[in-house]
């Protein structure tokens, strides 16, 4: 029988978590229930706040006493955070499911994230909308809006809380026949405008037995890349697609933090990088664009998204930028430069051309990349073409078997 560890404050919202156990049990899952409120709960739980407190190295009388709730929250998030993935490790649970407002979230959504992807995690939440960025991070975690405020038994909420419950049991009772495949993984960074050049160069690797994982380069996709190649997923790297570090550096919507294009490097995976949407930074519907933006050249890429072509300046500190991270690498690393653009619109005749922009990120990165290691090759084709994919995808397989040359030495 599976298991459905239910966390949350069960000081608070007693009556709401009671309801939300039974109706569990009612379609015969078992529930580990783990108490993350400061105070007495509603009812007995298996996991107590005492021991969700002493795994953060902390004592709940103490945290009562204070009085701080956001001493008392961060405390606790702290010790959800080290004991769910231990009572996960134990056995004790299948599944992980949570109710509640931007406490609540914020409290349990850090210890669901350390789960593995793949387990079933879901949280009914107040802040299931808008950016839930800092919730979900770069795990598979659910929300679920609550419409209402998770605060009594009414008729909506009732109806929102069973929706949740027969979700989680449906992940739990049902398994899809698993996908299995021994073919080494190769990570690959997309945006729109770069998507033939992916497409080509995935169509090229996968004809030679690689799987390629496509990231759309929107932050949290590079977030995610980012964390998966520290994790040692993949054989490869075909980063073409860096354009969030103009989003980072300009102000854009779509920035992925000042660590992407660092993993690949730090953990010696072979890396071929390019400079991919380096033209654009990217902001949410028109009306939203900065004033200070609003001089700008301008795209309405689709009507959610409004794009900012970069000018020479911005690109001069993409490539000290790049350069900067490409640096780090030790081996197995190469840049390929697109001398005849580096997106679908910054080629002769579409909105964003820009030889001038692109002569300059081209310049730097030549004049800034001091690290003997990294090859630069500069190609007299656009990004998107296909010869240009081929030859990037082909040097991907050559680094890789480069390194597993050495390693078999």
């Amino acid at each position: 029988m599976k298991t459905v560890a239910l966390i949350g404050t069960f000081d608070t919202k007693g009556a709401e978590y009671s309801y939300i156990k039974k109706q569990i049990e009612k379609l015969g899952l078992n529930v580990l229930t783990i108490h993350v409120g400061v105070f007495e709960p509603a009812f007995k739980p298996d996991v107590s706040n005492q021991q969700v407190a002493k795994a953060a190295g902390s004592d709940i009388h103490s945290l009562a006493e204070r009085k701080d709730r956001a001493h008392a929250t961060e405390v606790l998030s702290l010790g959800v955070k080290k004991i769910v993935p231990k009572l996960y490790e134990e056995g004790r649970f299948d599944g992980v499911l949570s109710f509640g407002g931007t406490g609540g979230t914020s409290l349990v959504a850090p210890g669901m994230r350390e789960l593995p992807i793949g387990v079933p995690k879901i949280i009914v939440s107040t802040v299931a909308s808008g950016d839930t960025s800092p919730y979900i991070g770069t795990s598979d975690l659910i929300l679920i809006p609550s419409i209402v405020d998770v605060a009594g038994l009414n008729k909506i909420s009732v109806q929102i809380f069973n929706n949740a419950v027969l979700a989680m049991a449906g992940l739990l009772k049902f398994e899809a026949e698993p996908f299995s495949s021994d073919k080494p993984l190769i990570a690959a960074s997309m945006f729109g405008v770069t998507t033939p050049a992916v497409n080509f160069a995935r169509n090229y690797l996968e004809e030679r037995g690689y799987e390629v994982l496509v990231f759309h380069a929107t932050g949290i996709g590079g977030k995610t890349m980012e964390s998966l190649i520290q994790s040692g997923f993949f054989h490869g790297v075909l980063d073409l697609t860096t354009t969030e570090w103009a989003d980072e550096l300009v102000g854009g919507v779509l920035n992925a933090g000042p660590n992407r294009l660092e993993a690949a490097s730090k953990t010696q995976t072979p890396q071929v990088v390019s400079v991919g949407a380096l033209d654009m930074v990217n902001f949410g519907p028109y009306d939203t664009v900065p004033e200070k933006f609003k001089t700008r050249q301008l795209y309405k890429h689709n009507p959610t998204v409004t794009l900012m072509r970069t000018t020479v300046e911005e690109n001069r500190q993409f490539g000290e930028k790049i350069a900067e991270k490409l640096n780090l690498a030790e081996a197995y690393t190469t840049l390929i430069i697109p001398e005849k653009g580096v997106s679908g619109i910054d080629v002769v005749g579409e909105p964003f051309y820009g030889e001038k922009e692109d002569k300059v990120l081209f310049q730097t990165l030549i004049e800034q990349i001091t690290n003997p290691v990294v090859e630069i090759i500069q190609r007299p084709e656009a990004i998107n073409d296909k010869t240009f994919a081929e030859f990037a995808a082909q040097k991907l397989i050559t680094l890789i078997e480069e390194k597993e040359g050495k390693n078999n030495e």
